[in-house]
């Protein structure tokens, strides 16, 4: 008699736990899908996609065995090149590590006075109407309201032997 209990008893224990499996199953399908409902927004790229910068095709290639590009050799040096909107500010962060950025100002449509000016880590925009600036080091950043204003457009700036490439 105990032999029939104990089966019906393990049926029943493996139906349960069956369906407990089934039970969690769902609810951790119901969580991830709330979970990725939750974090998607309309707005997410609102301030990714600048209305007033174009994406211009960038592709220099900076040889630092060349005079004009030594100073990217030593960090808290900078070079400007001509491609780009209104030409390309590189950065040299570190011996590995450099930033590259656009030089027209983020915050309004380029026109005769955006192309900003960099002194240090800090690029201004000239135009009389306005005071944008952005800290370079800060990843382009504007120093005085970084939330509310477009930041300078970046690129990608990769050290490869005595080469800087710089790319979109």
């Amino acid at each position: 008699m105990t032999n029939k209990y104990t089966k019906n008893l393990v049926v029943v224990l493996f139906v349960v736990i069956w369906a407990q499996n089934i039970i969690m199953k769902k609810i951790v399908y119901i969580l991830l899908c709330c979970l990725l409902s939750l974090s998607c927004s309309k707005n997410d790229d609102q301030k990714d996609r600048n209305p007033y910068l174009t994406d211009p095709v960038v592709n220099l290639n900076l040889n630092l065995n060349l005079p004009e590009y030594n100073p990217l050799k030593f960090p808290g040096n900078y070079v400007i090149t001509s491609q780009g909107i209104k030409g390309i500010v590189v950065f040299c962060i570190s011996e590995t590590q450099y930033f590259a950025f656009d030089l027209s100002d983020p915050n309004h449509v380029p026109s005769d006075c955006s192309r900003m000016e960099v002194e240090g880590p800090i690029a201004s925009c000239p135009c009389t109407n306005d005071d944008n600036e952005y800290n370079i080091v800060n990843f382009g950043r504007h120093t005085t309201a970084p939330d509310d204003k477009y930041p300078m457009q970046q690129y990608r700036a990769e050290r490869s032997g005595n080469n800087i490439y710089i790319t979109n």
